[in-house]
């Protein structure tokens, strides 16, 4: 519905690619049905894409939707063996591979292998169907969680939960005649789905990279006249140090978007200021939520970057208010809702909240049927975190990363933030670590500017001189980097692992 709308109010508009020269929304809802033709006479249960970043993306998950099976974008970094097991779970289904990768992936029982070189032929013979209506309840997309520690799991989104979000988040036709949106975030990742949406409801142009390189992330907003991006938290650091060097103003940009994982204070205070007519935009959501659930605004960023009342700076580093069609509670370990500033489990509820995810043997049943939704609802997500007296959400990180020291919880990223604050540090991570007199103590892993020094005495000293003393990291060690995955998240899970060998 949401293409076929988009089709029929700008079929001339340039939809995907550059303009000139790219492909408009009539071209792209032909695509589409081709995709869904071919998909068809393939006899396949699911599309599963493992590739990198490509112009065929939208037509794809919009092919695959009309086709009446879920779209399953699928990590290409993973090792192979984990690939393999993934894919066997996705099958019966026809894989698009990248054409390097295709020997991967040969041999998974019940794939149909295409490289995604032959696939614009193979579409230019398919026979487009028609428009058809499609279900709300069917299954539009299967995301797989990262999955740091054991299997991933197969989170579930139906065709309502994604439409519910674009039609409450997004005004149709609303971007102007030159606005474009730069890609660069996984397929997999549910921020690369949701653009797809977003992005052709409103009437932006998408461009792709293949993968992101902060050198050609910024040639790109350059030579496509970018208005609109994501990125995730360590990404924009590294695009910060190439404006920098170059002095770049990226003249065209409007807004640019950052979510994924916890964005340090410095590194967004640093681009507030390299990038003064840029509006940016905290996006917090999950997988399970169909991506944004709380959105801290451009004007809500300036008002807290420049404002001298501690309350209201401190927005600065919230996830901002929830939006309208969601609802979000603060509950204690028994499930009861908090009042403001009190700490708990961060609960939303609304028609985008999937919470589901598929059982052990890959096979959906009845929507909801293994789901974390509560009977009323609403979804625990696993995240901690509080909200002020004016609703902004701050979010604290995950449950299982809080540090327990004695009877007072301590957020690793308060830690990491006074860290990064000193010069010479440019990373950090913190976890607890097991102690015999407090249960858990501070631990910190923390990577160095190029030729910068301190020592562990220093920063011990200042986080001290910033935070209270029980915050205060009793180990710090020195990394050439910190492991994060593909999505730009901090595994803390093996940064604690090995500070405590």
């Amino acid at each position: 519905m949401l293409l076929e709308m988009a089709a029929d109010g700008m079929p001339d508009r340039t939809a995907i690619g550059s303009r000139p020269g790219g492909l408009t929304y009539s071209e792209l809802s032909e695509q589409a049905r081709r995709v869904a033709g071919l998909v068809a006479g393939s006899g396949a249960g699911r599309v599963a894409f493992v590739a990198r970043n490509s112009p065929l993306l939208p037509a794809l998950l919009f092919g695959s939707g009309l086709a009446g099976v879920p779209f399953v974008p699928v990590n290409y970094r993973l090792a192979d063996e984990q690939l393999r097991r993934v894919l066997s779970r996705t099958a019966p289904a026809l894989a698009v591979v990248d054409d390097d990768a295709v020997g991967r992936v040969a041999g998974v029982d019940g794939l149909t292998v295409m490289g995604t070189g032959g696939l614009s032929a193979r579409l230019e013979a398919a026979v487009p169907t028609g428009a058809g209506s499609v279900d709300p309840e069917a299954i539009a997309v299967l995301l797989y969680t990262s999955g740091t520690t054991g299997e991933p799991k197969a989170a579930v989104l139906r065709h309502r939960h994604l439409a519910s979000y674009v039609l409450s988040a997004v005004e149709f036709m609303g971007a102007a005649d030159d606005h474009a949106a730069l890609v660069s975030v996984p397929p997999y990742h549910v921020a690369g789905v949701v653009t797809i949406l977003s992005s052709l409801y409103s009437g932006r142009r998408i461009v792709y990279l293949p993968q992101f390189d902060p050198e050609q992330w910024v040639d790109a907003v350059r030579d496509e006249a970018i208005t609109h991006a994501f990125v995730v938290p360590t990404m924009l650091g590294r695009i910060l140090d190439v404006v920098e060097a170059r002095d770049e103003k990226l003249q065209s940009l409007l807004h640019l978007a950052y979510g994924g994982g916890r964005m340090p204070t410095p590194v967004l205070e640093r681009a507030l200021r390299l990038l003064p007519a840029v509006g940016f935009v905290n996006a917090y959501g999950l997988t399970e939520t169909a991506s944004t659930i709380a959105m801290l605004r451009p004007e809500d960023h300036r008002a807290a970057f420049e404002s001298r009342h501690p309350a209201v700076r401190a927005r600065l580093g919230s996830a901002g208010r929830p939006l309208p069609a969601v609802e979000v509670e603060i509950r204690d370990e028994n499930g009861r809702p908090l009042p403001a500033g009190e700490r708990g489990e961060i609960y939303v509820r609304g028609e985008q909240v999937a919470g589901e995810y598929l059982p052990p043997g890959g096979t959906p049943g009845p929507p909801g049927r293994r789901t974390a939704l509560g009977a009323d609802g609403w979804f625990p997500t696993h995240d901690g975190g509080w909200l002020d007296d004016a609703g902004f959400l701050f979010v604290e990180g995950r449950l299982d990363d809080v540090i327990v020291r004695g009877a007072e919880n301590l957020s690793p990223g308060e830690i990491e933030d006074a860290l990064l604050t000193h010069p010479a540090v440019r990373d950090a991570g913190v976890v607890g670590v097991p102690d015999e007199e407090w249960g858990e103590t501070v631990a910190a892993a923390v990577v160095l500017e190029p030729g910068a020094d301190a020592t562990v005495e220093e920063l011990q000293q200042w986080v001290r001189a910033r935070l209270r003393s029980s915050r205060t990291p009793t180990v710090i060690e020195f990394r050439d980097e910190l492991p994060y995955n593909e999505t730009g998240k901090l595994l803390r899970r093996i940064l604690r692992s090995e500070l405590c060998r």
